[in-house]
C-alpha cells in the first residue's frame, strides 16, 4: 500500500515587513522553490501595494487604478506563505519578535523590511493637515481620484517624481494652468535632460519656482518664504524623503537620510535582519533610490533569506553603475537616458508601458495553481461531507437516549435539561481557510459559535479542539498562543469562558471547538417559521467561491480579504436584535438555500426571496458567473427541484457553502421594521415566509 509522504517538520519563521516591489518579487521566487520547512509571513496593511512605475500614467488617466494593484494576497498564497493585513510598530532584537500595531506580536529567525518611504515636508506647519504626500503612493492615488480637477495645484518638490506627477495632473485635467512646482533649490537639480523637461512643462503651462521654500501650507494656498502666496486646493508633497519612525528605535544603524544601512548581502546591523528597497541605503555601492536596484535586490535577497535560517553562505548583491532612467512626460511620451543619451517621443512611452506591463504580469499572472479540473478539496465549510450522510449516521446509532437531552429536527445543537436550566451544546471544525493561525481561530470561534446564536441562548463555554501541521516545540508554543489568545478574545466578546481543550499535531492546521449556552427561554428552533414572517439574512453571502477561486488563484486578493474579515465579525449584536424570531439558523456548510430549506421542512412552510436583495460579497458574482465552484455546491444544488430560480448567475451563489456565515430569521411582521432597525447595517430584508409545503421561490 503506496504511503503519502507527510510534509515536512516546521522549523523556523521568516518574516517579510512590507509588500514592497522587493519582497514581491521574493514571494514569486518562494513560491517556485519553498524552502522546505520554513514558514514565511508577510505583514502589510493591506492587500494589494501599487507598482510606482505606472502612478503618473494611473494620474494621467492612461491606466486604471487596478492596472497597477500588485495582489499580495495571490502572491502569499502562491507563496504558501500568511499574510498579516497590519503593521510593524518595533521590533524586539533580542527576543527576535515584531510587534503589530493591532497588538500581536510575531518571532523571526530571519526578518527583511522593505516598507518604502514617505514624502511630504512633515516640518512645514499646515502641511500634515492640507497637504498630501506623494508617497505612498495608494494615498496620494486615493486622494487624487476625490479632488476636484479645477482646484489649482502646488507641488513641494522639483525633482523628477514631483515634475513627472505635474505633468501628468496636468494632461488628466487638460492644462497646466494652476499648477506650480516649488523648490527650495534648483528643480531637477543638475539633471542632464533639465532643460528638455523644463521645456516640456512650460509648453504645458506648468509654472515653476526655485529657490524658495515654502513656509505654511492652508486649505487654499502655499505661503512662501518671500510671504507669496501661491493658490492651492490640492498640495502634494514630492520632497523630504522620511523612513517609518518606529525604524529608527530599532537600534540598526541608520545612514544620514535616516534610511537603514545595508552592507552588500541587504543585511542590516543585525545579521538577521534584511532591508531593500528605498527605505535600504547601500553603504558599499551608494545608489540614487530608484525602483531597478529594488528589483534586482529580490534574487539576491530571496537566497539570503533562505541561506539565513540554513546556515548557508550568502550572496552579494553587485548593483550595476549604469541604469535606464524613463520618464513620463504627462502625455503618452516618455524621455528615457542611459549612458550620456537622451531619446524621447511616443515610442519611447510605448517601451516603457511594455516594460510596465511586463513587470506587473510576472507578479499577478501567476503560474498555475493546479489544472483547471484539479478536484482541489476547499476548506472551511467547503469541506464538509454532503448534507444528508451525517444525519443518516446518526439515524442509525443504536445508543442510549436521555429524557434530559432533546435533539431537535436539523438543528446542529442539542438542549441539555440540568434540573430547572436549559443548556444547549454544539461542536464545530473547521480546516484552515487562512495560513494566518489567529485569524483562523477567529473565524472557527465566530463559526462554533453560531449554533449557540441561532437558538437564542447565551454563550457560556468553550472547550478548542486544535491540530497543528508538524512543527518544533518553540513553534508549536507560538502558534497555540496565537489561536487561543485570538479565539478567546472572540468568546470573552461573547461573555463564554474557555474552559480547556486538547491538541495534537497532524498534516495541516485545523480549528474547531465545542461550545455551550445557558438558555433563559424555550430556544428559536427551525420549526417555527409562520406564514407572513419576514426572512432577515445578516452576513453576506460568497465565502465559498470566493475561498474555491482564492486556491485556484483567480480571486482577487482584496476580494478574498474582505471574505475573511466577514467571517470573522462575530454575531453576538445580531443575535440580541433578533431575539424575538419564530425561527433562526445560522447559514453555513448546505449554502442559503440548503439552510433556509431546512427552516421550510421544519415549519412546513414555503418562502419567497428577492435575489436583488440578497447581499453579496465583492467579487462573488463574477467569480459565480465564470462558473467557479466550492466542493460542496453540487451536493447543495440538489434541492433545486424544490425551487424556481431566474436565469441568473447569482442564483447559483444561494449553493455556496458558508464559512463563520450570517444569521438567517424568520422575525413577525409587525417586528421586523424595530428589528432592521437595530441590526442597523448588518440587516437584510431577502424575503418572506409563505404557505404551501416546503419550497423556495426566487424571483
Amino acid at each position: 500500500m503506496a504511503m503519502t509522504t507527510p510534509p515536512p517538520t516546521l522549523r523556523n519563521e521568516t518574516v517579510l515587513i512590507g509588500g514592497g516591489h522587493t519582497h514581491a518579487l521574493v514571494l514569486r521566487l518562494w513560491g517556485m522553490n519553498p524552502l522546505p520547512g520554513a514558514r514565511l509571513t508577510l505583514i502589510n496593511p493591506g492587500p494589494t501595494a501599487p507598482y510606482t512605475g505606472m502612478l503618473p500614467g494611473h494620474i494621467a488617466g492612461h491606466y486604471p487604478r487596478e492596472a497597477l494593484e500588485i495582489d499580495l494576497m495571490q502572491l502569499a498564497r502562491f507563496a504558501g506563505a500568511r499574510i498579516i493585513l497590519d503593521r510593524a510598530v518595533s521590533i524586539d532584537r533580542e527576543a527576535r519578535r515584531i510587534s503589530l500595531a493591532g497588538g500581536r506580536l510575531l518571532r523571526f529567525d530571519a526578518a527583511s523590511i522593505n516598507v518604502g518611504i514617505s514624502s511630504g515636508p512633515a516640518d512645514v506647519p499646515g502641511f500634515a493637515e492640507h497637504g498630501i504626500p506623494a508617497k505612498p503612493l495608494d494615498r496620494f492615488a486615493d486622494a487624487w481620484a476625490v479632488t476636484d480637477r479645477k482646484d489649482p495645484i502646488a507641488v513641494l518638490g522639483g525633482g523628477v517624481g514631483g515634475c513627472e506627477l505635474a505633468m501628468a495632473m496636468a494632461h488628466a485635467r487638460g492644462s497646466g494652468t494652476g499648477i506650480t512646482v516649488i523648490d527650495q533649490a534648483q528643480v531637477l537639480g543638475t539633471l542632464p535632460q533639465r532643460e528638455a523637461i523644463l521645456k516640456q512643462m512650460a509648453a504645458m503651462r506648468i509654472a515653476v519656482l526655485e529657490q524658495v521654500e515654502a513656509v505654511e501650507v492652508t486649505g487654499d494656498a502655499v505661503i512662501l518664504s518671500d510671504a507669496t502666496h501661491v493658490a492651492s486646493g490640492f498640495t502634494v508633497g514630492a520632497a523630504g524623503a522620511r523612513l517609518a519612525g518606529w525604524l529608527g528605535k530599532t537600534g540598526l544603524d541608520l545612514h544620514s537620510d535616516g534610511s537603514l544601512t545595508i552592507g552588500p548581502t541587504l543585511q542590516t546591523s543585525d545579521p538577521a535582519i534584511f532591508a531593500a528597497g528605498d527605505c535600504a541605503h547601500m553603504t558599499q555601492t551608494p545608489r540614487p533610490k530608484a525602483g531597478v536596484f529594488a528589483v534586482r535586490q529580490a534574487p539576491v535577497l530571496h537566497d539570503n533569506l533562505r541561506a539565513a535560517v540554513t546556515g548557508k553562505p550568502l550572496r552579494k548583491f553587485n548593483p550595476q553603475k549604469q541604469y535606464l532612467k524613463i520618464i513620463s512626460l504627462g502625455d503618452r511620451s516618455a524621455m528615457a537616458a542611459k549612458w550620456g543619451r537622451t531619446v524621447q517621443g511616443p515610442w519611447v512611452w510605448r517601451w516603457k508601458d511594455r516594460i510596465d506591463r511586463r513587470f506587473m504580469d510576472r507578479l499577478n499572472h501567476l503560474p498555475a495553481m493546479g489544472a483547471p479540473d484539479d478536484p482541489m478539496l476547499c476548506t472551511g465549510c467547503g469541506a464538509k461531507v454532503a448534507p444528508g450522510a451525517l444525519a443518516q449516521a446518526l439515524a442509525e446509532l443504536t445508543g442510549a437516549t436521555r429524557p434530559d437531552v432533546t435533539n431537535l429536527p436539523g438543528d446542529d445543537a442539542a438542549v441539555l435539561r440540568i434540573g430547572g436550566a436549559q443548556q444547549v451544546i454544539s461542536t464545530d471544525h473547521l480546516s484552515a481557510v487562512t495560513d494566518d493561525p489567529h485569524q483562523m481561530a477567529q473565524i472557527a470561534a465566530v463559526h462554533a459559535l453560531g449554533d449557540i446564536w441561532a437558538m437564542g441562548a447565551t454563550p457560556q463555554a468553550a472547550l478548542a479542539s486544535v491540530i497543528l501541521p508538524r512543527m518544533v516545540p518553540a513553534m508549536q508554543a507560538d502558534w497555540l498562543a496565537e489561536i487561543m489568545g485570538a479565539a478567546g478574545d472572540v468568546f470573552a466578546e461573547a461573555g463564554a469562558a474557555v474552559a480547556g481543550g486538547h491538541s495534537s499535531m497532524g498534516t495541516s492546521l485545523t480549528i474547531g471547538f465545542t461550545v455551550t449556552g445557558l438558555l433563559e427561554r424555550d430556544p428559536i428552533t427551525l420549526a417555527g417559521a409562520r406564514p407572513g414572517d419576514i426572512l432577515i439574512l445578516t452576513k453576506p453571502i460568497g465565502t465559498g467561491v470566493l475561498l474555491a477561486g482564492g486556491m485556484r488563484g483567480g480571486a482577487r486578493g482584496a476580494d478574498v480579504a474582505e471574505a475573511l474579515t466577514s467571517m470573522a465579525a462575530p454575531q453576538g449584536d445580531a443575535a440580541t436584535a433578533l431575539h424575538e424570531a419564530n425561527a433562526m439558523t445560522d447559514v453555513t456548510g448546505f449554502g442559503l438555500a440548503g439552510h433556509l430549506m431546512n427552516i421550510c421542512e421544519a415549519s412546513g412552510v414555503a418562502a419567497v426571496i428577492e435575489l436583488d436583495a440578497i447581499p453579496l460579497l465583492p467579487g462573488s458574482a463574477a467569480l459565480a458567473e465564470a462558473n467557479v465552484r466550492s466542493t460542496l455546491w453540487p451536493d447543495n444544488a440538489m434541492i433545486v427541484n424544490r425551487m424556481t430560480l431566474p436565469n441568473d448567475p447569482r442564483a447559483d451563489l444561494l449553493f455556496d457553502p458558508q464559512t463563520a456565515g450570517g444569521l438567517l430569521a424568520a422575525v413577525p411582521m409587525d417586528r421586523a421594521e424595530a428589528v432592521l432597525e437595530a441590526l442597523g447595517d448588518a440587516g437584510n430584508r431577502i424575503g418572506e415566509v409563505v404557505e404551501g409545503v416546503p419550497f423556495i421561490t426566487v424571483r
